[in-house]
């Protein structure tokens, strides 16, 4: 099912200066997994700066068919779990829409429940892989009893009576992959590890062991990540104060960069060093930006950043900073447009997996506007112009993904000619405040 019937086009036109201060939503990676904690541990959990997207909401919905309750109090979401090991089998098809992280976390979290369980999605999400999930569950014999081809949606699950520990080795670096392994071992009795070549974010690892699971974590001589987990832990309720997202953001921090005279602030965003590969890459580029305020939140760290528009100059992007940034390349890639010389985005094949194939999405974006690049299967090289001149004027087909679209709105602030997106609702799945925010600053969008 498309819930984007009825496309929305926008466009963004050069603007003077963007100023002020903003707060962006909270992570959407730790929103996802507190909606999915807080409904399986026992008692209540509390949780403040929550994403409101759609996607965070189809995980929440997620969690009520199958036991949790879940209301909004004021600006907080409180949450009455059902205990782990105690979720219910759901009435009806799971829709998580456009959500690919709820979709693939929540299949390890049902996957060895000894139930049926039917995931459903829009066209976007039918189209991503599911394989990379479903492998090492089915280690675990969790059975996929129907599934579209190629292990897509739509699917079901059953799992077994028992499910069966594993050692399971992460073939890509994929925080979804690890993660929904973990679940599934929630519901597992034994030791389950996950080895992890290349470490990626760490959310699910740190708001496990907050929760009450048994997690011992040890990096080997070769920097490999052994991640071992003690099934069948009694999971309680907590208090979580959601920090605001790195990857949304992203958006108007490289926009300040780019609109001459800019100067703005963003506050209370997730420092995480799995996280702010965006950021160490623009500081390499000459990028004006400062870390005020550095803080503890509940566990992560957190910072306000202050922003000012920058002459950025082309880097080489080391291939092993992908796991830290992945969803920020098409906002970089608008940032290369405009720096001096050439930047190069290699190691990330793994864009072409995402909501759409985002790296042709953003190559075909970037020239649909005047910018010299050129794009491999696992690269992506960028020619900059730091005045923009000749830049814009094309129309950008976003593919159901919110990043392409709000990555060319950005780049519209700072081109020659306009930019047009074909559409714009989407965006509501990860950064609904986007238009709201970014007008406030002084963006022309329309």
């Amino acid at each position: 099912m498309n819930s984007y019937a009825l496309p929305n086009p926008s466009t963004a036109s050069r603007s003077e200066t963007l100023t002020g201060s903003i707060r962006v939503p909270g992570d959407k990676s730790i929103s996802h997994r507190a909606f999915m904690f807080g409904g399986l541990a026992a008692g209540q959990t509390r949780i403040t700066g929550l994403l409101e997207g759609e996607d965070v909401m189809r995980t929440g919905d997620a969690m009520v068919a199958m036991g949790a309750k879940i209301t909004r109090a004021g600006n907080e979401w409180v949450i009455d779990g059902v205990g782990n090991g105690c979720l219910l089998e759901p009435q009806a098809p799971l829709d998580f829409g456009n959500a690919g992280t709820g979709s693939r976390l929540t299949m390890g979290l049902v996957g060895t429940y000894d139930m049926k369980t039917t995931f459903i999605g829009d066209a976007s999400l039918q189209s991503r892989p599911m394989a990379r999930v479903l492998n090492p569950l089915r280690e675990m014999g969790v059975q996929v009893i129907d599934a579209a081809p190629g292990d897509r949606l739509p699917l079901t699950l059953h799992g077994p009576r028992r499910a069966a520990p594993i050692s399971y080795r992460v073939p890509m670096a994929s925080a979804q992959v690890k993660s929904a392994v973990l679940l599934a071992a929630l519901n597992t009795p034994g030791i389950t590890t996950v080895i992890e070549p290349i470490m990626t974010r760490d959310h699910t690892e740190k708001m496990l062991a907050g929760f009450g699971a048994a997690l011992d974590i040890e990096t080997d001589a070769q920097g490999v990540r052994h991640i071992r987990i003690e099934g069948e832990p009694r999971l309680s309720g907590q208090t979580i104060a959601v920090p605001g997202d790195p990857s949304s953001a992203a958006f108007p921090l490289v926009a300040a960069l780019i609109v001459p005279g800019s100067d703005v602030t963003i506050e209370n965003v997730l420092m995480n060093p799995t996280r702010t590969g965006i950021i160490d890459t623009l500081l390499e580029m000459g990028a004006s930006i400062e870390i005020l305020n550095r803080r503890d939140a509940g566990g992560e760290e957190v910072a306000d950043l202050r922003v000012r528009h920058s002459q950025l100059k082309g880097v080489v992007v080391p291939p092993a900073r992908a796991p830290f940034m992945i969803d920020e390349y098409p906002i970089l890639a608008v940032a290369a447009a405009f720096a001096e010389g050439e930047t190069v985005m290699d190691g990330i094949e793994e864009l072409r997996v995402k909501e759409c194939d985002r790296l042709a999405a953003v190559a075909r974006g970037l020239e649909a506007n005047g910018v010299d690049c050129t794009e491999s299967e696992a690269c992506l090289t960028v020619r900059g112009r730091p005045d923009g001149k000749g830049f814009g004027g094309g129309t950008v087909a976003t593919h159901l993904d919110h990043r392409i679209a709000m990555s060319f709105l950005i780049m519209g602030l700072a081109t020659q000619h306009p930019v047009t997106v074909d559409d714009r609702t989407m965006i509501a799945t990860s950064f609904p405040e986007f238009m709201g925010l970014m007008t406030g600053l002084g963006a022309l969008i329309s």
